[in-house]
């Protein structure tokens, strides 16, 4: 190891002995042996910015130099850590612990490694050591100062109240002014000077333990805390960046995740000179491709990402190190690369089974004199931690930690099969006793926390490490989740808050749509105007990145909202009035492109009637799952938004009293919204009747010029027509110059076949439920000729006629249009005309069409326009009702349980357009959809919500409140 002279120096530095400081090593081992040769200086920086030199042999392998510098700062946790240093090629690259030092580094003497953290843990609490938070906390120093840990403003201040905390003690104002005046910690601090202050005044009293604690608490909920990006392209020539952490390998475009894979769904991976390769197991939900590609900038980039990745794996998902793999006779195929060092699992149990002498450390920025201590926090039963690594896995989520099966593989399997460029990712391999071990939560819980097991006694478990489902669908007792739901707030300003998060997802998910999908199509054809891409481009992509920043600033509010922060840091937090004033004025910035979208929607359409081939592309991409709604209400929601956030803000106002901090930034915001909103009211209610129209221009077969200027959609539904075999089904298309009823026909995609038009002029409508002894039936007559026609419920045979009433008015009162919409082509008589009496022998009564799918097998069917959902309901509803529709839209979290399945599901929930969307998770929501089912305002939302495949039960009370007050509203 280090000679004797350096080795005391290091223990005289910290305060300890010349024997202590074992670091990685098992108990009763020994350090690595320093191999014979000539010497050679090596520098080390260490986080704390000092520069350490260690002799070392030249023949040395990484491992000995690894363990000479944990040894010099006494660190029992050194596997979280790791060397680095600037290659040849002047990219940052880990040091190899298994290779010799000088195969990687051609000029010890002249090359500066540092020491830094490599692993970043899903939970802060797993560090169990003082010393090791203290690292940590100087790691997150230092990325906040290169700009490599972006966050949102309050956050960034939040994290350096805490820093200075820990290096200055309490609060004094003079003395926190000048320390900020004289040390820079964020870029542009002087903007944050004063909420840094003021979050630095509500910290008197803690200790730089406790500040180190705190700040890890705040950084960990951050999306980019522990990533490093890798840049990269897919296979459309996109930039992305890659990154993998404790939970898998993740894809960034910016600083924005687009996409994770979970360990437990990845089950190789490889690189090919250039490109890195994903492939996923098998799953019949994921209709995509199974091996994902990435194309780096070198295959130096990409077998370096390539060793992170299983190095990442081994880390967090094995029980201990993989065995090395045996060296071949003849021949050697592919990299011997392995993970070398303890996993997590081991880390937490040598330090949990071992008791380390208190030793003090200084800590180097700080001028609180506290006595700091080398030893791991109060020691816990054993079997708890065991149980927690047999049982179980910890992985982040956005509201709190999911405990997830523990992917294991046993050190023979891994070995079998792992090449050069392949990393296969094993499944778990215990026994199914092993497996179904019971484990207590509740003691592991206690275990976690900050290794402290009496603390937990009666405490409310971490929400960081609370059992949740995860994707798989692992089952959840319900007295797991109501103890999870008690600790959720239950204030209604958190619900609506939690509803904004929610949406604001979903929402810019949607806008990812037509900024990366969309906009990929476009890019592939030739055919689509230089314009239209450029104003697509220019309109859309300005709020895209306004709602990414705010998204962003959201979660780190919300979080900290129902976190375990401190009281103080909670009643700040707790409001997002100032998020939404600050939103609606960057908002109204962004006017320039809110009413050019109204333009989009022209454009895009004048080009797909000028291109057959751009039409053909457009309609193939609203069938993909990507599109789960029309593609023109995706071009729309940016209006549809501010709609929203008027209502939201409207509830938080009525609910603040005037006396609230948080009642003026909310009555602001909603005065700013609501001025915007006005401007842009009258060309959102034109551009809403115009996307009807030619959405019902896709779905209807056998009309012409139905989407033109001057024509209103006024009601679209269901009755039942009377006729010779009785009552039939059919759609039927009041607009304010004609009506159209059609029936839904058996083709690929269910388009409804239109076959008789009545013009609105001269028609009259009367009750005939005496005379025809139909309930709620009613007579349309026009021209000598008469339709007998009959509602599902005395309610909506009142609106009908209501509407038929008013929409008479209007057409005798208007100029006139075109009432000849039915095609030249079609052989279906026009108005006045007997109606062709064979049209029942086609279609049949309604319950013999198909209730889903289509009959034609391959094609896929895309039922997800209204008219769809109002022929599956029997309903009807009106373009009030679309108005009302749009402003309340809802995402969230719901639990899902099969009649015939024992557990519950937990899925993302999307309702909008009247519709139920069922996914497995909100990040990838739009690529992964696991089934849906209509569900109409008419329904009712008690403690679940019936389907025809299941059931869909809450995880909480307050989502189904928040659904039925959807409802209700429309």
């Amino acid at each position: 190891m280090a000679e004797r002279g350096q080795a005391s120096l290091a223990g005289q530095r910290l305060g300890a002995p010349e024997t202590l400081g074992i670091s990685t090593l098992e108990p009763g081992h020994k350090p690595p042996a320093m191999p014979s040769g000539r010497p050679v200086p090596v520098r080390v920086v260490l986080l704390d910015d000092s520069e350490e030199i260690f002799e070392i042999s030249h023949r040395a392998s990484g491992r000995v130099l690894f363990e000479m510098v944990c040894l010099h700062l006494n660190l029992i946790e050194g596997d979280y850590f790791g060397l680095e240093f600037q290659s040849h090629h002047r990219k940052m690259v880990w040091l190899d612990l298994l290779k010799p030092i000088r195969k990687q580094i051609t000029r010890p003497k002249h090359t500066v490694l540092r020491f830094v953290v490599k692993f970043f843990p899903p939970d802060h609490s797993l560090l169990l050591e003082e010393l090791t938070r203290y690292l940590f906390a100087l790691q997150v120093r230092q990325d906040l100062a290169s700009g490599r840990l972006t966050c949102s403003d309050a956050s960034a201040a939040l994290l350096v109240s805490h820093i200075i905390q820990s290096e200055i003690g309490d609060f004094e104002e003079t003395q926190c002014r000048q320390h900020l005046l004289n040390t820079n910690y964020i870029p542009d601090q002087m903007a944050l000077m004063d909420k840094i202050m003021e979050f630095h005044h509500k910290h008197i009293g803690q200790t730089p333990a406790e500040s180190d604690y705190r700040l890890l608490e705040v950084a960990c909920r951050l999306e980019i805390y522990g990533i490093r990006l890798h840049p990269a392209k897919d296979r459309e020539g996109t930039k992305l960046s890659l990154a993998v952490a404790h939970g898998g390998v993740l894809v960034f475009q910016g600083h924005n995740r687009i996409n994770n894979f979970n360990w437990s769904k990845i089950r190789k991976l490889s690189f090919k000179r250039r490109r890195f390769l994903i492939k996923l197991r098998a799953d019949p939900s994921n209709v995509n491709q199974d091996t994902l590609e990435f194309l780096m900038a070198s295959r130096d980039c990409c077998k370096m990402f390539w060793k992170i990745c299983v190095e990442y794996h081994a880390f967090f998902r094995l029980f201990e190190e993989p065995r090395p793999k045996p060296k071949p006779v003849l021949f050697s195929r592919g990299s011997s690369f392995r993970f070398s060092g303890r996993t997590q699992k081991q880390v937490i149990d040598y330090v949990k089974e071992n008791e380390f002498k208190k030793l003090p450390f200084d800590r180097k920025h700080s001028r609180v004199q506290y006595n700091s201590s080398l030893s791991p926090l109060r020691s816990v039963p054993n079997q708890a931690i065991k149980q927690s690594w047999e049982g179980s896995f910890l992985v982040s989520s956005e509201d709190s930690a999911v405990i997830r099966p523990c992917g294991n593989s046993s050190p023979s399997t891994q070995r079998n099969g792992c090449s050069d460029q392949t990393y296969p990712i094993q499944e778990d391999r215990r026994s199914p006793a092993a497996k179904q071990q019971p484990v207590d939560r509740a003691e592991v819980t206690c275990a976690l926390v900050n290794g402290h097991a009496d603390d937990c006694r009666g405490a409310t478990p971490s929400p960081l490490i609370s059992p949740m489902l995860n994707d798989t669908g692992t089952i959840r007792t319900d007295d797991e989740e109501d103890n999870r739901r008690k600790n959720c707030p239950a204030d209604t300003a958190y619900c609506i808050a939690k509803e904004l998060l929610c949406t604001e997802r979903t929402y810019l998910k949607d806008l990812e749509l037509i900024t990366v999908w969309f906009q990929g199509v476009l890019d592939k054809e030739d055919c689509v105007p230089d314009a239209l891409k450029t104003l697509l481009s220019s309109t859309y992509e300005p709020l895209h990145s306004h709602h990414t920043h705010f998204l962003q600033e959201l979660e780190e509010r919300l979080s900290l909202w129902e976190g375990r922060c401190s009281t103080e840091v909670k009643e700040e937090m707790q409001h997002v009035g100032d998020l939404l004033l600050k939103s609606a004025q960057e908002l109204k910035a962004l006017s320039a492109q809110l009413q050019t979208i109204s333009e989009c929607v022209f454009a895009l359409e004048r080009a797909c009637v000028a291109s057959r081939r751009l039409e053909s592309a457009c309609r193939e991409f609203e069938l993909q799952k990507v599109c789960y709604i029309p593609l023109n209400v995706f071009l729309l929601s940016p209006l549809h938004r501010l709609l929203h956030y008027r209502q939201m803000l409207g509830r938080l106002c009525k609910h603040y009293p005037p006396t609230h901090s948080d009642y003026g930034d909310c009555s602001a915001a909603l005065g700013e919204v609501s001025e915007l909103e006005a401007a842009l009211r009258p060309g959102l209610e034109e551009m809403e009747n115009y996307q009807k129209l030619l959405e019902l221009q896709k779905d209807v077969v056998g009309v012409e010029r139905l989407a033109v200027s001057g024509r209103q959609l006024i009601r679209l539904g269901c009755l039942s027509k009377l006729s010779g075999k009785g009552l039939q089904q059919r759609m039927f298309f009041l607009f304010s110059d004609v009506v159209l009823y059609s029936t839904r026909g058996i083709t690929s995609t269910n388009q409804f076949t239109v076959h008789r038009q009545l013009p609105l002029r001269g028609m009259t409508i009367r009750e005939s439920e005496d005379e025809w002894g139909v309930p709620h039936s009613f007579t349309l007559m026009v021209q000598q000729q008469s339709l007998v026609v009959a509602a599902c419920s005395e309610s909506e045979m009142e609106k009908w006629m209501e509407d038929l009433k008013m929409a008479v008015d209007m057409a005798e009162e208007s100029n006139g249009l075109t009432s000849d919409l039915l095609a030249a082509s079609k052989d279906v008589k026009s108005s006045g005309a007997s109606e062709v009496e064979s049209e029942d022998d086609l279609c049949g009564s309604r319950t013999s069409l198909p209730r889903n799918g289509n009959s034609s097998g391959n094609t896929p069917n895309r039922g997800n326009t209204t008219a769809h959902v109002c022929w599956h309901r029997n309903t009807s509803v009106s373009m009030l009702d679309f108005n009302t529709a749009i402003e309340n839209q809802l995402s969230g979290n719901l639990l899902r349980k099969f009649k015939n399945s024992n557990g519950w599901q937990k899925l993302w929930v999307v309702f909008t357009n009247f519709t139920l969307f069922f996914y497995k998770t909100h990040e990838v929501n739009n690529t992964h959809t696991h089934t849906h089912c209509h569900v109409l305002c008419e329904c009712v939302c008690e403690t679940s919500v019936s389907s025809r495949s299941g059931q869909v039960s809450s995880g909480q009370s307050a989502s189904v409140g928040l659904l039925s007050d959807s409802c209700r509203r429309i």
